[in-house]
Order: structure tokens, then sequence, then C-alpha cells
């Protein structure tokens, strides 16, 4: 496919007005350091360490990676990132990004902050999503065990009840406040008990439009015959699917685990392959637009290109309300004020937490921009370019201030 610039997203002056030098310059630091994996590795090591000994490090990643990446600490606290990306048409949505609880208080504690999440969401004028991790409401061992098909014991049927009770109030409470909820993926070697809430969750609350939205990995190679299989279940049952497409975010984890207990890597052979699926998969969703709602996550220009065509193709306006482009807070700007500048629905994953309990995210964040090949590069770059352009125009400035 020939692709055309319906936005040119090198139009830096738009991709950055929202941010002060100050906050460039920062950002410039941040991304060249992650150019280079084996400070990355030590920064993370240094991180963990000096958390778990208590010592006094909380404030430099508060104002440095945290700052980058996080809207803030509480939901309050997210208001002026949130705020920031309004005055720009661009959405919100606020991710409690908390995972990897232990006690049922702890679950208990992230359900009752996801629920404030959604009333929040339900407050805002435009684009209201909400999204939750299912590791953030039940043990990573009960999930395991549904995924393998173990019995369970009493004592863990009463907490897969009480999970499945957590999830239920969420997106009770995302429909009823019209707000569209987003389960993110997991592990495979998890993802059945994944699954299988979240298609029961769309075939209760997706009878209208989507209001719950499952995530398909695209860097796993059956999840292009996944996607199909299941809108072939909505088509049957009579609900629509909410499909959130990503190209995943947890690949070395999922092939190191694969070899070391010789199963078939669930992982795509190449880059490539991810690629070509993750496009195809936007494609059949436009192709079926009119029984699914899209939410495309992707930091890669020609996807996002090639949505906006597929678009046009099957005579959609940028606007339209069952598609969404969707990037993280921190990254990709540059795609995401650019599209959002000609009109299309654009929203921004903004995480926030606890410093301490993000720091899985943060690191996951750290870690992929310095294995994508050329994120870092390509964010420095265009830092560098407007950093320079304003450079160069505050100096044209005051040589006109002399005459």
């Amino acid at each position: 496919m020939e692709l055309k610039k319906f936005v040119d997203f090198d139009q830096l002056e738009t991709a950055f007005r929202a941010k002060t030098d100050e906050a460039l310059r920062k950002r410039h630091f941040i991304f060249s350091t992650m150019k280079y994996p084996w400070l990355v590795k030590i920064g993370t090591s240094l991180t963990k360490f000096s958390l778990a000994a208590g010592l006094p490090v909380k404030g430099l990643i508060k104002s440095t990676i945290f700052d980058i990446f996080c809207g803030g600490e509480t939901l309050d606290g997210c208001q002026r990132s949130s705020n920031e990306l309004a005055a720009f048409k661009i959405g919100a949505i606020f991710d409690y990004s908390v995972e990897g609880e232990s006690s049922e208080q702890g679950f208990d504690d992230t359900t009752q902050e996801l629920l404030r999440s959604i009333e929040r969401a339900g407050e805002m004028e435009f684009i209201r999503f909400a999204a939750f991790k299912i590791t953030g409401l039940a043990s990573f061992e009960l999930l395991e065990k549904i995924h393998a098909g173990e019995k369970l014991s009493q004592k863990d049927e009463a907490a897969w009840g009480r999970v499945k009770q957590r999830v239920e109030s969420i997106c009770s409470l995302a429909s009823q406040k019209d707000v569209s909820v987003l389960i993110d993926a997991e592990e495979t070697w998890i993802q059945k008990a994944v699954d299988d809430l979240s298609i029961d969750m769309m075939h209760k609350y997706n009878r209208e439009k989507a209001i719950v939205f499952y995530t398909f990995q695209m860097y796993c190679h059956s999840m292009l015959e996944n996607l199909k299989r299941i809108h072939a279940d909505a088509r049957t049952r009579g609900y629509r699917l909410g499909a959130k497409l990503v190209r995943g975010a947890y690949m070395e984890k999922e092939s190191k685990r694969a070899e070391e207990m010789g199963y078939e890597n669930p992982i795509q052979p190449n880059k490539a392959a991810t690629d070509r699926d993750f496009d195809d998969a936007m494609h059949y969703c436009i192709q079926n637009i009119h029984e699914i709602g899209l939410f495309a996550g992707s930091h890669n220009e020609e996807s996002n290109y090639k949505l906006t065509l597929f678009m046009e193709e099957y005579g959609m306006m940028p606007g339209d309300h069952r598609v969404y482009f969707a990037q993280l807070y921190g990254m990709s700007d540059h795609i995401s004020f650019n599209l959002a500048d000609a009109g299309y629905n654009v929203i921004k994953y903004v995480p926030y937490g606890p410093l301490k309990a993000t720091i899985p995210y943060l690191i996951r964040r750290a870690n992929e921009n310095t294995s994508v090949k050329g994120q870092s590069s390509r964010e420095l770059m265009l830092l560098s370019k407007e950093l320079k352009r304003r450079k160069a125009f505050k100096k044209e400035l005051g040589h006109q201030d002399k005459f």
C-alpha cells in the first residue's frame, strides 16, 4: 500500500507545543540514557536495591523517569497531565499501575481505586476510558492454576469467586458511567483466566457499543486467528467485540520461559511478522467496524498512517467514535499530538500509583526503549530537532527585536 501523508508526524511544533524548554531538556536526558542497555540494566538494578534498602532515592526517581512516564501518585495528582492533554483534544486513560498484588486486602484496595478512576473518567467531557490488569485483582498463582486447568481447592474456588466479583463491579460501573474499560493482556501462561473474564464481560456489557475491550498482543503468532475467533463468538452471541491491539510487552520473558520449559515459543519469529499481523488485525477490524470497537495502541508511525488510510478506504471520518489511536504517556508525542490536530480520536495511557508500586511498569518502559529498535533514537532525534528549532526561533526573534 502506498502511504499518503494525511497526517504529518514531523510537525514538531504541533508535537511538542505542550512542553516547556525545561521539560524537553529533561526528556532528552532520559531518552539519551535509554540508548544504552548496559546503563538501563545497572540503573534498574540500583533502583530495586535502593528502594528495598530504604535509601532516599524516591525524590530522584520521581523527578526523572516517574515524571516522564507517569501522571502522578494519585488521581488528583494526574490532574495536571490530563488538563495538558485535554487542552490539545487528547484524552487520558487513568491507569492504576499496580500489579502483582498478593493479599486479598491488596486486591480489594486496588478494586476500590479502579472504581474511583472510572468515576473520574465519567466526569470527563470526552474520550472516557479506564484500564486495569487482572493481576492487580487476583494472585498470579491462582491465575496459573486456572490457565493450566488444575482442579481448584475450596479456598481457590472462593478466591476465584471474589476475583469475578471485583471484575464485575468494575465493568458494571463502567457501563453505568458510559466509560469504556480496557482489560490489559498478561503473560500467556495465565491468559486463559483473563480471556474467560474478558469475554464474559463483553458478552454482558457490549450490547450497544464496546464498553469492555479485550487486549490482543500481536507479537503472539496465534493472535490474528484469536481475533477472528472471538469476533465469530461475538457475532454468534450478539455482542460487540472491543478489540485493543498492541504489539506486546513480555517478549523476552515469554521466549525464555518457552525455552526453559520446552514448549513452543508463542512469540512471532521476527518483528516483520508482528508488524504484518498488527496491520492485518487493524484492517480486519475496520472491515468489520459495524461489529467491532477498535483501540489501536501503537508507537509505530507506519501502522498509525495505515489506520488513517484504512478508515478513509471505508469512508470513515477521522473522529468516528468506533476507532481510537493510543500511545503511552511520555512517548511518541509526535504521533499523538499530530493525529489529534488532524481530528482523530487520540488517547494517552496515563499510569499512576504509589511510586514504589509503579516500579515494575517503569522498568518495562526503560527496557522497552532499549529493546525496541530505534525507539529511543527516534525520540532523541525529534527532541533534538525541536530544541534546535526553538533556539533558532528565539535567536531570530531577538535579532528582529533590535530593529
